[in-house]
């Protein structure tokens, strides 16, 4: 019996420990590296998980993030990976930007992917901090 509720107990344990792993809901923010050199800037986003399903918002791009937020779409939490995509629409033409991630604690480490000026992909790395705020 003494063993069985053992059992039963670390599996219990081991369950909450990657509930409370997967939470991601919150502000998070980065530096997006400036093009050819030039300085990065910070970005802000807001993401919100429930069970499997991962929805937010980020700015809208261009100078200072001008403009209203854009929400993300195709989001998903799986443990502690997560992605979504992020569409913008620049003088007709449909940016996609895909991001990877993994959570670990106050850190979300993403992985930017985006097609370049010559339509080859190019991706960033980023680490985002969760934010107090």
């Amino acid at each position: 019996m003494t063993k069985k509720l053992l059992f039963v107990m670390t599996i219990l344990l081991v369950a909450s420990f990657a509930l409370m792993a997967a939470d991601v809901t919150g502000k998070w923010t980065f530096e997006q590296p400036g093009r050819g050199g030039n300085p990065g800037r910070p970005v802000t986003i807001t993401l919100k998980a429930d069970g499997s399903t991962l929805t937010g918002t980020m700015p809208a791009g261009g100078r200072g993030g001008a403009g209203d937020p854009v929400a993300i779409s195709d989001g998903k939490v799986d443990g502690n990976n997560v992605s979504f995509t992020v569409k913008r629409d620049m003088n007709g033409t449909t940016m996609v930007t895909k991001y990877d991630g993994v959570l670990s604690g106050d850190e979300l480490k993403l992985k930017i992917t985006r097609n370049g000026q010559d339509g080859t992909p190019t991706t960033t790395e980023v680490v985002a901090k969760r934010s107090a705020t």
